[in-house]
């Protein structure tokens, strides 16, 4: 620790066993005492000094005590320094009160009391301790103040010339403060932008977006920025960027919330002129590889089209012209035929293609066992496998169940990917075939599939071309040389027809010369059973390419009763929802916090706990805990009261047993303002 200044104490005396006395006297208080033999001498001392007391002798030779005390008073620096008279002499009354109208604090007669004398001095010199800090305390008030003045007239200076509006709001929204640039950007005068909120300003297509953030932010605390456009009251429009930041005092207590606003017009343009560009140079370069895969196509087309036809119109021509042998004409037919069925393939797979562009390729469909299918493919294609040596090894599990699905067209699948196996796989290989079922976890539940996967040892699938092996028209050799035949098309319709079937198809390869694998999966009649009642009701399902109104939409469906809670699922998957049924409410209850879904369809009879018990429970929840899912009730009970009652618990709408498909899915539409139009079964 820094210690502490001594204090100067003048002892004024011409005896020099007199200043040794007080000097004896003194010593213990630590200070600095200065000598001083006559009156000049002293004068001369408070020149340069300050002294907290001064011990006066009065008889001195030449200038006496009072002589000296009148000078010492004529100073203005010592003018208030305290004086204490030392004689030893009785003095009069008359002295006393010379001595006192000299500016005298105190009168001591010689021999002195050590004991008064250090009392009388420690009291003088505490008081001069106490004024010097009081001094410099003073001093660093003026200097505190001093730049507190410069700090706030810099603040005051920064904030009229800030290129950013900034506003300063207490805890019940009025606002105390903002500065020229946010009267600006507000369109406002500096007493109009106090009264009214920047909310106000905002351009009223973006104002209810603004109103609901800035009300999380006051709720949540955390810092806000978002991005708005302004419209002031004579129709200018720019982009403003909104920031803000709760303000805290120093024991955490929120005090109010200050905030900017900063106009990023510009950069908006410049975002969007960039944009503009990319999708340019994007459409540009797609609208080029578009055609460079129309011409490439056209270009395979017109070959695969024209190979059998030279066939066919060779044997044709030699059978007219000449007379062949029964051997020989056997040759040409059996040339002509295949010829012929390989045309007609190509003219099936265009076809195809063109149903599924046009969304008007449709399954009739029933309960397929898949091993039927896929035994049914293998012998197909036998005679493709045989004339280059390749080897069918199939692993094929009989207790996979059912699907439900176009028999014809799964059977296409598997022998869509079997001939291209065969074709891509070199003399003497070997294609596998298995089929299993396999369990998936997706979106938190466990869903059985039965897997179909077709492997290869053939030339492999490069990195690159990958991604792209189930588009139309891919081919990742399509120059005149290419060693394998075919349009492309055969991928694109499996992946299609897959996708029809509620199922999922995937391709890997380790790389170029190293096979592929091709996995299929579809969800097993378990999984949809009671799809059946509406799909052989109309014999047969749209392509995804039809009206899917509530597609990525999440779905609980609550039903004690296995028929209805599976046909519900159904129902809102095949409109393209995500659908997830339980069958009680505490597994609803469970799902809800874990998954969030966007709706909630609920039975209201139930065993053990029923509908109102899951919907107050529900609504009990915290908005972020999915308090607020809409929800839909079913029930049986067709009174007014009823629907009464399943409103007043807390579901939006109120739907009776048995359910209208289209109705539901409108009324789902409706609650959740989708702006799309449900078709009418």
């Amino acid at each position: 620790m820094q210690m502490e200044p001594k204090v100067n104490i003048l002892l004024v005396d011409d005896k020099l066993e007199n200043l040794l006395a007080l000097e004896a006297i003194l010593e213990k208080l630590g200070e600095n005492l200065v000598r001083a033999t006559s009156g000049e001498e002293a004068l001369r001392c408070l020149l340069h000094q300050d002294f907290a007391v001064i011990l006066l002798d009065v008889q001195m030779p030449g200038m006496d005590g009072f002589e000296t005390a009148t000078l010492i008073r004529n100073r203005g620096r010592s003018r208030h320094t305290p004086i204490i008279f030392l004689t030893a002499f009785s003095t009069s009354d008359q002295m006393l009160f010379k001595g006192y109208a000299l500016g005298a604090v105190d009168y001591l007669l010689k021999p002195l009391d050590p004991n008064i004398l250090t009392s009388k001095v420690t009291v003088f010199v505490e008081l001069f301790k106490k004024t010097e800090a009081v001094k410099q305390q003073a001093a660093q008030l003026v200097a505190v103040n001093a730049e507190l003045r410069q700090s706030e007239e810099r603040l005051r200076s920064l904030s009229t010339c800030s290129p950013v509006g900034i506003f300063e709001i207490d805890t019940e929204g009025g606002c105390r403060y903002t500065n020229p640039r946010y009267q600006i950007i507000c369109g406002l005068r500096a007493a109009e932008s106090l009264e009214k909120k920047w909310l106000e300003s905002v351009h009223p297509e973006d104002r209810e977006r603004a109103v609901a953030t800035w009300s999380n932010y006051i709720c949540e605390g955390r810092d806000y920025s978002e991005e708005f456009r302004f419209q002031t009251a004579h129709g200018i429009v720019r982009w403003v960027q909104v920031r803000s930041s709760p303000m805290l005092s120093g024991q955490g207590e929120l005090l109010g919330y200050v905030g900017t606003l900063e106009d990023i017009t510009e950069r908006k343009q410049a975002e969007e002129v960039r944009a503009q560009v990319i999708r340019e140079q994007t459409a540009r370069a797609e609208a080029e590889a578009a055609n460079r895969m129309k011409d490439e196509f056209l270009a395979v087309l017109s070959h695969e089209l024209r190979t059998p036809l030279t066939s066919m119109l060779g044997w044709s021509k030699i059978l007219r012209s000449k007379k062949l042998d029964e051997k020989a004409t056997s040759r040409a037919l059996e040339a002509i035929e295949r010829n012929a069925i390989s045309q007609m393939q190509l003219i099936e797979d265009i076809l195809d293609v063109s149903r599924i562009i046009r969304g008007q390729l449709r399954l009739n469909v029933s309960a397929v066992n898949l091993l039927t299918v896929t035994e049914a493919a293998l012998e197909a294609v036998r005679p493709l496998a045989e004339p280059k040596e390749i080897k069918l090894n199939t692993v094929l599990d009989a207790s996979v169940g059912s699907v439900y699905g176009d028999p014809a067209r799964l059977q296409q699948v598997v022998w869509n990917l079997l001939t291209n196996a065969i074709k891509f796989t070199p003399k003497g290989g070997r294609v596998d075939v298995n089929l299993s079922v396999v369990y998936c976890q997706e979106q938190e539940t466990t869903h059985k599939y039965a897997q179909i996967q077709v492997i290869d040892t053939g030339i492999g699938i490069s990195s690159e071309f990958l991604p792209k092996v189930f588009e139309r028209f891919r081919q990742a050799d399509s120059t005149t040389t290419r060693s394998h035949n075919g349009l492309g098309l055969g991928l694109a319709i499996v992946r299609h027809l897959v996708e029809l079937h509620k199922g999922k198809i995937f391709a890997e390869s380790p790389g170029t010369g190293e096979g592929a694998t091709f996995t299929v999966r579809l969800p097993l009649l378990q999984d949809n059973r009671t799809s059946r009642v509406s799909r052989e009701a109309t014999g047969e399902i749209s392509s995804p390419v039809a009206s899917r109104p509530l597609t990525g939409l999440k779905v609980l469906v609550v039903d004690d009763e296995t028929d209805t809670r599976n046909f519900l699922s159904f129902m809102f998957e095949e409109y393209g929802a995500f659908a997830t049924a339980v069958a009680s409410v505490d597994e609803a209850l469970a799902v809800i916090e874990q998954a969030k879904p966007d709706i909630l369809i609920s039975d209201i009879g139930m065993s053990q706990q029923d509908g109102y018990t899951l919907i107050r429970k529900l609504r009990s929840l915290e908005p972020e805990k999915g308090g607020r899912i809409p929800a839909i009730a079913l029930t049986a009970y067709t009174r007014e009261e009823d629907r009464l009652e399943a409103i007043s618990a807390g579901f939006q709408q109120h739907l009776s047993k048995p359910i209208d498909p289209t109705k539901l899915i409108a009324m789902v539409a409706d609650i959740l303002k989708l702006p799309v139009e449900v078709p009418v079964g």
